[in-house]
């Protein structure tokens, strides 16, 4: 299976989707925000392992405590993926955390302030 190959493409989303309703409503974690996003997935095409890019609004300590209270829920996810997806691996998870939401409200802000000074 190519990299992006349509099967590829859609077992990222579906794993995306999944990961999402499992953060939003599964893990009762208090370290993890409740304006916690999944960005980005990409499981790799032997199925082994995934990358799960996560974007935490709030500042660098909320952020902190979300990473780690995902890290520490990483076999409950794990779990609960495989009972909702019927893959022949599940796969290993690693969080990344994606900054590109905070730099985009950042430059927005900024656009603004030129924009307003003129």
């Amino acid at each position: 299976m190519k990299k992006n190959s349509i099967k590829n493409v859609r077992i990222n989303s579906e794993v995306m989707k999944e990961l999402s309703n499992i953060i939003r409503s599964g893990i009762k974690d208090p370290r993890i925000s409740k304006v916690t996003c999944v960005t980005d997935v990409s499981v790799a095409p032997d199925l082994k392992t995934c990358k799960v890019w996560i974007s935490v609004l709030g500042d660098e300590e909320e952020r902190k405590k979300t990473m780690e209270g995902l890290k520490s829920a990483e076999g409950f996810i794990r779990h609960e993926l495989a009972t909702a997806l019927n893959l022949r691996y599940t796969p290993e998870i690693t969080f990344l955390q994606d900054t590109s939401t905070e730099y985009g409200i950042r430059m927005s802000k900024l656009i603004d302030e030129v924009n307003h000074n003129d």
